[in-house]
């Protein structure tokens, strides 16, 4: 079933640590067929290595394992939290990237401090509030998910707009139009975190990009006045 589907969400797992965004087993990707309601992810535990297209997992928005020998991530259901959510979504990416972690578990948003970062993010990755003790000790990778949606609808802001957020005490996730995109953007919060770390060093009281720009270079590569790239004339 959906060999397609399967090899999309392989190739972004394998690309992650080649990436540098993935020490041991920590991370995952899935990417999902929104007409079939399935998606595939990275299969619990396995070396990236020795990850094949065929292990992926199929699951249904229900949390029903479809097809696949192996048992899924173990933080499927937080994709799949998000995926009901962020309904124009096609791929989720959590990894446990070191520059971007240290802000999530360090309970910091990540400021947007300069142009690289305000090319893929409009304005602050946001960090999520802490799970409560009885969210930890339930359905804990579904809570995660709930934590990631509640900051996003308590401040109204676009999955679009910042593909990304920070778990508090975790690390962080990011989604796009597709999987690959949303590698392209773990890729990019992991670069924009080191920058920030590094900033921030040379001079602590660094205030946030101005908006004007932040908004400038933004619109360079989103929306319909983009002409970053080649895909206009």
């Amino acid at each position: 079933m959906l060999t397609e589907l399967k090899r999309e969400a392989y190739e972004a797992n394998v690309a992650l640590p080649r990436q540098g965004l993935i020490n041991l087993t920590f991370g995952n990707a899935s990417a999902i067929d929104r007409a079939k309601g399935l998606f595939a992810i990275k299969p619990s535990g396995v070396d990236y290595a020795a990850l094949r297209p065929a292990q992926m997992v199929l699951v249904d928005l229900d949390g029903k394992v479809v097809e696949g020998r192996l048992r899924p991530s173990s933080d499927t259901p937080t994709h799949r939290r998000l995926f009901l959510a962020f309904r124009q979504i096609g791929g989720v990416v959590h990894t446990h990237s070191l520059h971007a972690t240290a802000f999530a578990q360090a309970g910091r948003g990540l400021p947007c401090l300069g142009t690289t970062h305000a090319d893929y993010f409009r304005g602050e990755v946001p960090v999520t509030r802490k799970l409560t003790k009885q969210e930890i000790g339930g359905a804990y990778e579904w809570e995660t998910g709930n934590v990631i949606v509640e900051r996003f609808r308590q401040d109204q802001l676009d999955p679009h707009d910042c593909p990304g957020v920070l778990v508090n005490r975790h690390a962080p996730f990011t989604w796009g139009g597709t999987v690959a995109q949303a590698v392209e953007a773990a890729v990019a919060l992991e670069c924009g975190a080191r920058l920030a770390l590094m900033a921030l060093a040379l001079n602590p009281k660094l205030a946030p990009l101005e908006p004007e720009l932040l908004a400038r270079h933004f619109r360079r590569k989103h929306g319909p006045d983009a002409y970053y790239g080649q895909g206009k004339a």
